[in-house]
C-alpha cells in the first residue's frame, strides 16, 4: 500500500483528462502505465524560437514565430503539397505548406484574409520562403510566443507532440508537497531546487541543477534501498557452514586453481562461517573459472551436511551448468540433479522426492527450482548465475526457500565498472576473478570489412575443412526493411546453401525445444557451425570452437563483443575472431574495435566502454551491467553515485539507523516507495 502522499501520483494514466484505451496503448509503450510515471517522462531536447516582426528578420533555417496575413489558397494536383499564401507587414510572402490530409485542417485554420500567429521552421524552396507543416497556427500571439521554448518528447505511434505536452501538464499539476529526503545542506551548497520544482523547471528548460537534482533523488534511492538490503541480511540469522574438504579434495579439475580462484574461495569460506547470510558477488572474466569456484562453495555446503542451489537464467546455461559440475564431481559421489520448467511427469516427481529428503544435495536448474511446489530438506547455499537477469527483488524470494536465511552467491561474467558495481550491487560484497587459467591462449582478433564477405566464408570452409568448428553471429533475428542490420536467419539461409547440414541456427524466438536441440548437435559435434544471435553471449562452451565471425561487429559495446568473443579460446587450439565491420564507422566503433584488437581484459574493456558511451548513450542489453535507472545517465551516475552513497549513509546514521525515523527518515520511506525501491521498506517491516 503506497503512503497516503503519494496517492495522486500512482492513480492509473486513465485517470488524466483524454485517456481512453486508445490512448493507452502507445503510453504503455513508452512506460507510462500511472501518473508519476508521465511527470518523469522527460523532454529529449528543446526547440528554441525567435519572435521576429517581418520575415527579412528571419533567417532560413530558424524556427521563428510571426504574424502572417493569409492571402492565397493553392491546391497542387495529384499528390502535391497544398500551399497558402501568406505575407507579412512589410509584403513579403511566405508559403505555408502542407501534404497528405493536413491541407484540410489548414484551410479551416488559415481562411484568406485573416490574420494569424505562425510558429515553425522558415526553409527556402526555390525563391519562395516557406513554413512546412506550421507546429502552431493561432489568431492571437498568446499561445505562439507562449512556445519560443518547447520540449520534444520521445513519442510511441499513436501519440503527438501536443498531446503529450498536455499529459505533462496534468501530471505536474498532481504534484504533492513533499517533505526534504535529501541533506539540506547539500541542497544548498549544490544550488538544486525543491523535488517538485525541479520536475517542472526539467519540462519547462534545459537546467542542469533541475536535472541533476532529479537524478540523484534516484540515485539516493537505489543506495538508500541497497543499503537497507545490507542491514537486514546482517540482521538475520544463517546456517554457518564450514566443511572438511573431503569432497573438495576428489574434484578432477581441469586445470589448477588461479591466484584470484583461490583468493575468492578463501573470501567465500570465510563468508559461509559466519551465522549473518552471506550475499556477495563474483565477477569473473570470460574463462576465469566462476563456475569452478562456484563448485567449490556448493561443496562447502554439502560437506557441512546442507543443500546448495544453481539457479541459471536460460535452459542452455542450466543443461552446460548440470553437465559440467557432473563431470568435476563425477568421483565425489555427491548426487547432483537438474530441474527445469520443461521436466514433467515422474522425472519431475523425482527431483521432488530427492530435494525433500535430501538425497540430491544439488540442484541446477531454471526459475523452476524456486516454484511454489519445490520444498528442500536444508537449503543453505544458493548460487545465482548472470546476476544482472535477476533484480533485488527476486534474490530477497529466493531466501525464503531455507529453513534459515541461505547465503547467497551472485555471479557475472559481464566484468562491470566499479561505479557501476556500487550502483548495482551496493548490498553485495565483491570478489573479482581477474586472472584467466594457466594454457589459455591469447586470441587472434582481427577487423575484416564487409566486402571482404567472400574471403570470410572461404576462411570458415578451411577451418570446418579441417575438423574445427565455428559461430557465426548477427546482431538480429530478421531482415528489417527500415534497417541494414545483418539478419540471422538471413545468414542462416546463405551459409546452408554452402555448408548443408553442418549449419544450425539459434537465436531467441525459436522454441526452447529447437534451440535446445540445435545447441546439442553443435555441442556434439554433429554440427560444425552455429548462426546465432547473441542468445550465446554467454555459457556456451564448446572447445573445439576456435573460430567465431561477428557480422556487423560495430553494432555492438565492447563488453558485449568481449563476451561474443568469450566463446572461443575455450580449449588449448589457437582461437580466431573476425569482427566483419559495416563500411560506416563512427570515430567511437573505430575505437572500439581497436580496443578489442588491443586488449582481451574484460575489465579494462568494461571501464573504456563506460568512457566511450559517456552520458549521452544509453546502455544497451548487457552493455557494461545494466544499470537501473531511468532518470541518471551515465555521466551522472559517475559524477553523483558517490555522493548520493555518502547522503544515503548519513540519512541512515541520524534517522535511527535502518528504523528510518524521525522527519528526515520519514521523508526518505516516500522516497523509496516513489523511486518504487519500496522493498527497501518492506524489509523494515520484515515483509
Amino acid at each position: 500500500m503506497r503512503p497516503e502522499a503519494l496517492h495522486s501520483l500512482f492513480a492509473e494514466v486513465e485517470t488524466l483528462e483524454g485517456v481512453g484505451p486508445k490512448l493507452k496503448r502507445p503510453l504503455e509503450r513508452l512506460g507510462l502505465a500511472r501518473i508519476k510515471d508521465v511527470a518523469y517522462h522527460l523532454p529529449d531536447r528543446f526547440v528554441e524560437r525567435r519572435a521576429v516582426p517581418d520575415l527579412d528578420e528571419a533567417g532560413v533555417g530558424e524556427n521563428i514565430v510571426i504574424a502572417l496575413t493569409v492571402r492565397e489558397h493553392r491546391a497542387s494536383s495529384g499528390r502535391g503539397p497544398f500551399r497558402v499564401l501568406a505575407e507579412d507587414g512589410k509584403g513579403n510572402i511566405c508559403a505555408l505548406t502542407y501534404f497528405g490530409r493536413a491541407s484540410y485542417s489548414a484551410r479551416k485554420a488559415l481562411p484568406v484574409g485573416e490574420r494569424r500567429w505562425v510558429a515553425g521552421r522558415l526553409d527556402q524552396y526555390g525563391q519562395m520562403l516557406q513554413i512546412v507543416h506550421p507546429e502552431h497556427v493561432s489568431e492571437d500571439s498568446a499561445a505562439p510566443l507562449g512556445h519560443l521554448r518547447e520540449p520534444i518528447y520521445p513519442l510511441s505511434e499513436g501519440l503527438t507532440q501536443g498531446r503529450i505536452a498536455s499529459l505533462v501538464a496534468q501530471a505536474l499539476k498532481a504534484l504533492p508537497d513533499l517533505p526534504e529526503w535529501s541533506d539540506p545542506a547539500l541542497v544548498e551548497k549544490r544550488g538544486w531546487p525543491d523535488w517538485d520544482d525541479a520536475l517542472r523547471i526539467a519540462h519547462r528548460e534545459k537546467s542542469e541543477a533541475a536535472l541533476d537534482r532529479l537524478a540523484f533523488d534516484e540515485l539516493l534511492a537505489n543506495s538508500l534501498a541497497l543499503m537497507l538490503v545490507r542491514a537486514s541480511n546482517r540482521a538475520q540469522r544463517g546456517t554457518p557452514l564450514t566443511g572438511d574438504g573431503h569432497l573438495r579434495d576428489k574434484l578432477a579439475l581441469p586445470f589448477a586453481l588461479t591466484g584470484a580462484q583461490v583468493r575468492s574461495i578463501g573470501e567465500i569460506e570465510g563468508d559461509l562461517a559466519q551465522d549473518a547470510p552471506m550475499l556477495r558477488l563474483l565477477q569473473g572474466d570470460v574463462g576465469s573459472g566462476k563456475t569452478i569456484v562456484a563448485l567449490q562453495a556448493m561443496l562447502v555446503a554439502v560437506e557441512a551436511g546442507a543443500q546448495a542451489a544453481l539457479l541459471a537464467p536460460t535452459e542452455i546455461l542450466a543443461r552446460q551448468h548440470h553437465a559440467t559440475l557432473m563431470k568435476m564431481a563425477r568421483g565425489t559421489g555427491v548426487e547432483i540433479a537438474l530441474l527445469t520448467g520443461r521436466d514433467k511427469g515422474r522425472a519431475r516427481e523425482s527431483v521432488l522426492m530427492g530435494l525433500l529428503d535430501g538425497s540430491i544435495q544439488i540442484i541446477v536448474g531454471t526459475h523452476a527450482i524456486f516454484q511454489d511446489t519445490v520444498e528442500y530438506r536444508n537449503l543453505a547455499l544458493v548460487v545465482i548465475d548472470e546476476q544482472h537477469r535477476f533484480g533485488v527483488g527476486q534474490r530477497l524470494m529466493l531466501a525464503r526457500k531455507g529453513r534459515r536465511t541461505p547465503h547467497t552467491l551472485a555471479m557475472t561474467a559481464t566484468p562491470i565498472p566499479r561505479t557501476l558495481t556500487l550502483a548495482q550491487y551496493g548490498e553485495m560484497e565483491v570478489s573479482r576473478l581477474d586472472e584467466l587459467p594457466p594454457g589459455r591462449q591469447p586470441i587472434d582478433t582481427r577487423v575484416v570489412a564487409i566486402e571482404r564477405m567472400d574471403d570470410v566464408v572461404s576462411a570458415v570452409a578451411r577451418h570446418l575443412e579441417a575438423g574445427a568448428q565455428a559461430y557465426w553471429v548477427c546482431p538480429m533475428v530478421r531482415d528489417n526493411e527500415s534497417d541494414d542490420l545483418a539478419a540471422a536467419e538471413a545468414r542462416y539461409a546463405a551459409l546452408k546453401e554452402r555448408f548443408g547440414d553442418d549449419v544450425v541456427l539459434v537465436h531467441g524466438q525459436l522454441r526452447p525445444e529447437a534451440k535446445d536441440a540445435a545447441m546439442e548437435r553443435f555441442a556434439t559435434g554433429a554440427a560444425k557451425l552455429l548462426v546465432a544471435t547473441t542468445v550465446i553471449e554467454v555459457g556456451v562452451d564448446v572447445p573445439n570452437a576456435t573460430l567465431i565471425v561477428i557480422e556487423q561487429a560495430e553494432r555492438f559495446g565492447l563488453a558485449q563483443l568481449h563476451q561474443l568473443r568469450g566463446r572461443v579460446g575455450r580449449g588449448e587450439g589457437k582461437s580466431v575472431c573476425l569482427l566483419l565491420r559495416g563500411n560506416t564507422l563512427s570515430e567511437t566503433a573505430r575505437q572500439r574495435l581497436a580496443l578489442m584488437r588491443e586488449t582481451q581484459d574484460g575489465f579494462r574493456l568494461a571501464e573504456e566502454d563506460l568512457e566511450l558511451r559517456g552520458g549521452g548513450e544509453l546502455l544497451g542489453t548487457r552493455q557494461s551491467g545494466d544499470t537501473p535507472f531511468r532518470i541518471a545517465d551515465l555521466e551522472q551516475i559517475q559524477r553523483l553515485l558517490p555522493v548520493a552513497h555518502d547522503d544515503a549513509r548519513l540519512l541512515l546514521e541520524r534517522s535511527g539507523g535502518a528504523g528510518l525515523s524521525g522527519e528526515r527518515g520519514e521523508a526518505a520511506r516516500l522516497l523509496l516507495y516513489l523511486f518504487e525501491r519500496d522493498w527497501g521498506v518492506q524489509l523494515l517491516r520484515g515483509g
